[in-house]
């Protein structure tokens, strides 16, 4: 017979609102008492049996956030092994098992060890045994069950904006959409009125109003005007428990503003404007600004001006001013104080953009009359023309007068008037005016062919007060009398053959005629009458204003008349009748039998590779030219050039010149003086440079000595200056080399290079006492100094 063993979980009801338990099945039969047993089948992990007169559970309920002192009891664990010796252990695990949860491993109670929140984790899952105490080995099966955590209302609902911003337009309808708004309870929206909210409006009544479950804001009053009010602060509340006394709330701010709309007619403040034009105001001049009036805003009091009515409607405009919405109110034509001196004008002011909701409040428009006084100012003569158009011969007589300007002083005054011409626009003073009536005549000869057209200008001043002027253009035409006779288009130099034929063709000519024609030129040629006869040639006119020149005998010979000369007559059918004699030269040439020229006399006249007499000339003064530079730059060569006294292969004049020969001791006193160098004070000023011949003797330049104990560098750049300004030096570059020896040594200089330089005797019995390194030297200069002695 199999033996069932149950395990228990108990879960004690003595402590109320604390745990609850869920039955997940039907009760078998009664009611259950104080103890809920969870029985699991001892030979399967998984079945979940019910003993007759018990309950199975497996869900059980724990309130959040406690707030009690002691650990938050739970429920018991049992097992029908546990006979109460000790011998079994109960284990928890799981979610917070050991932290969170701690079981009694004794008794099998289990306790909260600190307070939950439903929000963070709403369920753990657990799962309990009991094994054996000294073995450690299970007794029952592991049973798995689940804690929920039971919400209490203990969040606010919450705004997911803490501001909202909207909009409506003016005048809008009542229950129009503003803008909704939205909280959310963190709570446990399955359980109870938590999570419930319930919106209500706090600030913004009668404006606005709020629907309870969606949080929709919607406008509660009709005809709201932004010109009265344009915002508005509206407060709403939402509250959990479903509004209930008791529920939590939490608040949000929603800024509405009023959008314009175009409800507002433009208003002119007053009903007639004046205004002062003074009557010299020239044309698109501002006369004055008048403004209507719009409490819209932006497109919606956008005004376009106009001019309806009025005696000024063709003299007066008038435009807006998108900046100001301003009407700017200007002079189209020039005012005349004598002709009107009172405009009067209505002016209509209009919205451009009408809304047709609104136009039952009536015409979005308005007018206003403007009345312009013109005033009267000291104005400059007035010429009866913007220009004159005056027309004379050419070659009339000095003082002929070609025409006459008027201008009058437009005044009541009427003040006498005085002409001149701007001397600017006449710099020739080819014509002058009278001064009282305003004729303008001739002071010069005019040419129409120097000059066509003559424009100048005429002023007109008041006499009384010459600062009032005006002026006006005069175009002034020269018009053509026939002057000039007609010459030839060009040059004519051609050449005839020598082996011509009678009546051949060589030249065709053609004539110009600087003067005008109306019906065209016509012009006649003809061979001038001391050459009609005797020439050797005809001339025949074409009638079209060209002639041809043909040979009149078959042969030319060169040598007996090499170049011919022949006038023709050229004339004019004007009047009166112009003529000229011009000269056609005709060389006689060698041709062969194409008739193509090869040579006449001894040049010829047009030949690919020949060259004109000014080609040769230019030619011959360019190579003269090149002569004559070429001898100057020889000769200043010549007279710049110097000797050199050292003439060898290495001298090639450049920058170094070497010395490679060996000094001869002490007693060459020609060679260069290195002494002079090792010290500075003992320069002969008198000595010259030797490198090359001078041709002129230059005194030296004086320049102070250096310092015995000067510095290096002072020394050099002493050097370096006199060499600089020495006349004496070369016309090239040279090396100057600069030896310098301090006096740092203690032993002083051992070279007998300064021994040159110094007038007494020297001491050298010290060489004796540097050793015998220096025996040689010593017994050298003591034999020297032995010898003085005797």
């Amino acid at each position: 017979m199999r033996t069932y063993h149950c395990f228990w979980l108990l879960f004690w009801a003595g402590q109320p609102h604390q745990s609850f338990l869920t039955p997940l099945s039907k009760r078998t039969s009664g009611f259950p008492g104080k103890e809920k047993v969870l029985v699991l089948s001892g030979n399967s992990r998984r079945d979940l049996h019910r003993s007759k007169r018990s309950w199975m559970w497996n869900q059980f309920f724990l309130l959040e956030e406690y707030t009690g002192t002691d650990y938050q009891y739970v429920g018991k664990l049992h097992s029908d092994q546990d006979k109460g010796d000790g011998s079994l252990k109960y284990i928890l695990s799981g979610d917070g098992a050991g932290d969170l949860f701690i079981i009694n491993e004794n008794t099998g109670d289990i306790q909260a060890t600190r307070r939950l929140d439903r929000e963070e984790k709403p369920v753990y899952i657990l799962r309990a045994q009991a094994v054996n105490r000294r073995t450690g080995r299970p007794v029952e099966p592991e049973s798995e069950f689940i804690i929920k955590i039971h919400d209490i209302n203990d969040n606010e609902p919450m705004f997911t904006k803490d501001v909202y911003n909207a909009s409506i337009p003016e005048m809008s309808d009542v229950g129009t959409f503003v803008v909704q708004v939205t909280a959310t309870d963190a709570d446990d929206p399955t359980y109870g009125n938590s999570a419930k909210v319930v919106y209500s409006i706090l600030q913004g009544q009668p404006y606005f109003s709020v629907e309870s479950e969606t949080g929709v804001i919607k406008t509660a009053l009709l005809n709201m005007d932004r010109e009265n009010r344009e915002q508005y602060q509206v407060v709403i509340q939402a509250k959990d428990m479903g509004g209930q006394m008791g529920g939590l709330s939490g608040t949000t701010t929603v800024n509405i503003t009023l959008t314009d709309v175009n409800d507002n007619p433009p208003r002119f403040p007053q009903s007639t404007y004046q205004f002062r034009a003074p009557e010299s105001m020239p044309p698109d001049s501002p006369v004055g600004r008048i403004k209507a009036n719009d409490a819209d805003v932006d497109e919606n009091a956008e005004i376009e001006y106009s001019i309806t009515e009025g005696d000024g409607y063709d003299m007066f405009g008038i435009t807006t001013d998108k900046d100001t919405q301003e009407g700017i109110i200007t002079v189209k034509k020039a005012l005349d104080f004598e002709n009107k001196n009172l405009y009067i004008l209505k002016v209509e002011a209009t919205n451009t953009h009408v809304d047709p909701r609104f136009l039952y409040l009536g015409p979005f428009k308005d007018s206003a009359t403007v009345r312009i006084q013109v005033e009267d100012v000291d104005e400059p003569p007035v010429f009866s023309r913007p220009a004159y158009i005056m027309e004379v011969k050419e070659g009339v007589p000095i003082n002929t007068v070609i025409g006459t300007v008027t201008a009058q002083d437009p005044d009541a005054a009427k003040n006498p008037v005085k002409y001149s011409v701007d001397r600017h626009t006449d710099m020739d003073r080819v014509f002058n005016i009278n001064s009282g009536n305003g004729s303008i005549f001739t002071s010069k000869p005019l040419d129409r062919e120097t000059l066509l057209w003559h424009n100048i200008t005429v002023i007109a001043a008041e006499i009384n007060n010459p600062k009032q002027s005006s002026r006006v253009p005069v175009f002034i035409k020269v018009l053509d009398v026939n002057d000039n006779a007609p010459e030839f288009a060009m040059f004519y130099e051609t050449f005839v053959c020598e082996n011509a034929k009678a009546e051949q063709l060589i030249q065709t000519l053609s004539a110009v005629d600087k003067d005008d024609s109306y019906s065209g030129h016509q012009f006649s040629f003809s061979l001038a009458p001391e050459a009609a006869s005797s020439s050797n040639f005809t001339l025949q006119d074409n009638r079209d204003n060209t002639a041809g020149i043909f040979t009149r005998k078959t042969r030319y010979n060169r040598h007996e008349m090499s170049t011919y000369f022949l006038p023709v007559v050229i004339s004019d059918n004007d009047y009166p009748i112009q003529s000229s004699t011009e000269t056609v030269t005709i060389r006689v040439c060698a041709c062969d039998h194409r008739g193509k020229m090869l040579s006449c006399n001894a040049e010829a006249l047009i030949h690919p590779t020949g060259l004109s007499t000014g080609a040769l000339i230019a030619i011959l003064l360019c190579i003269i030219i090149l002569l004559i530079t070429v001898v100057l730059f020889a000769a200043l060569r010549r007279q710049r050039k110097k000797e050199p006294l050292i003439i060898s292969k290495e001298d090639i004049r450049d920058n170094i010149v070497s010395y490679n020969d060996e000094g001869g001791g002490e007693e060459d006193t020609q060679a260069f003086d290195i002494g002079t160098l090792r010290n500075p004070e003992a320069i002969d000023d008198n000595k010259l440079r030797r490198d090359i011949v001078p041709e002129t003797l230059f005194m030296p330049r004086r320049t102070a000595t250096a310092r015995d104990n000067t510095d290096v560098r002072d020394f050099i750049n002493q050097r370096l200056k006199e060499n600089d300004t020495d006349p004496t030096a070369p016309p090239y570059d040279s090396l100057a080399t600069y030896a310098y020896e301090g006096n740092g040594s203690v032993a002083e200089s051992l070279s007998s290079l300064e021994s040159v330089t110094t007038d007494g005797d020297q001491d050298y019995d010290y060489l004796s006492d540097w050793g015998p390194r220096f025996k040689k030297l010593a017994d050298m200069y003591g034999a020297m100094d032995s010898d003085k002695d005797s």
